[in-house]
């Protein structure tokens, strides 16, 4: 059971009000309901009436109510008990690649920093195949990146896969009709570093003989990217989750194509015997900024946890 739902059923008991616990809980209005909706699903109850004048507590969700607060309590006095324990200061290495600095990393270091405010944090920004071999070398404790190590010495873990979606600058006039690989040949193509899995991807896609003249472009810097492609270089494939904003003020546009472009699957990567008794907890801690970054945007576009459809757990 997700805590953050269990909170904003608190909230939303408190408040009566989708719109003022949305904004109280820093979300969206249909974040707060698709939260209540699975509760209740999982319930089998109905937690809530909803009226013309706001929502109130039904018998059920009055008994809900008093078992989320002391099972939210008690997950916060555990957060506070095992930081005092575990605050020991020094300094945690983590790299990270680009598309994750660019969408939900912000919130994962701000709530570290609550947890753990002792602990600095050294960070890499990098290529999946640099942090893995730093991972690998001891240079990091934790990397969170776009694919797993593969290695026994190496703990894996899942986190999410974010959807790739082609897209354009509307002043190309690639038009919104669907599409096939020939029509996207006749652009320059933005693609993620060389060596990546959207890289190896982009020439798997394009290595038929009839392709020989497709200009791909690789780069590190995913706003170097979202730049070009807002220019009007060319068209990139990247995640949602990283262009939430220009999606939304139509400097770029979804294309859509008759062949879907596989996920970006990101894990946290560390040792199998961390260095900091910290490491661990940490994954726990990215695995739930990256539900609640998913639900914030409230759209199964920007990430997919695992177990869900699309994603390898």
């Amino acid at each position: 059971m997700n805590v953050r739902f269990l909170e904003t059923l608190i909230c939303l008991a408190k408040l009566r009000n989708f719109r003022q616990t949305a904004e109280k809980l820093h979300t969206t209005q249909a974040s707060v309901s698709n939260r209540i909706a699975s509760l209740e699903q999982d319930f089998g109850v109905a937690l809530f009436n909803r009226g013309p004048l706001g929502v109130s507590l039904t018998p059920d969700g009055e008994k809900a109510l008093a078992h989320a607060e002391r099972i939210v309590k008690l997950v916060q006095n555990m957060e506070r008990d095992m930081a005092d324990n575990r605050i020991v200061g020094g300094t945690i290495r983590i790299g990270v690649i680009d598309t994750i600095v660019h969408s939900w990393l912000p919130q994962f270091l701000s709530r570290t920093h609550q947890l753990y405010p002792k602990i600095s944090i050294e960070l890499t920004s990098d290529t999946t195949q640099n942090l893995s071999e730093q991972l690998q070398k001891g240079n990091l404790d934790l990397s969170f990146q776009g694919a797993p190590v593969g290695r026994e010495d190496i703990l894996d873990t899942a986190l999410c896969s974010f959807p790739m979606r082609w897209v354009a600058s509307p002043m190309l006039g690639v038009g919104t009709e669907p599409l096939e690989v020939g029509d996207l040949a006749r652009f320059p193509i933005i693609s993620f570093a060389r060596g990546s899995a959207p890289h190896r991807a982009l020439l798997q896609l394009f290595s038929a003989p009839a392709f020989d003249g497709v200009q791909i472009h690789s780069m590190t810097s995913v706003a170097a990217m979202i730049r070009l492609a807002v220019d009007g270089f060319g068209i990139a494939v990247l995640p949602p989750a990283v262009m939430t904003d220009e999606l939304a003020n139509q400097r770029l546009q979804v294309l859509h194509l008759s062949r879907p472009f596989p996920d970006l699957v990101l894990s946290a990567c560390h040792q199998v015997a961390p260095a900091h008794p910290v490491i661990a907890p940490l994954v726990s801690l990215a695995r739930q900024v990256v539900s609640d970054f998913g639900q914030q945007h409230g759209s199964a576009e920007v990430a997919v946890l695992p177990g869900e459809a699309g994603v390898a757990a």
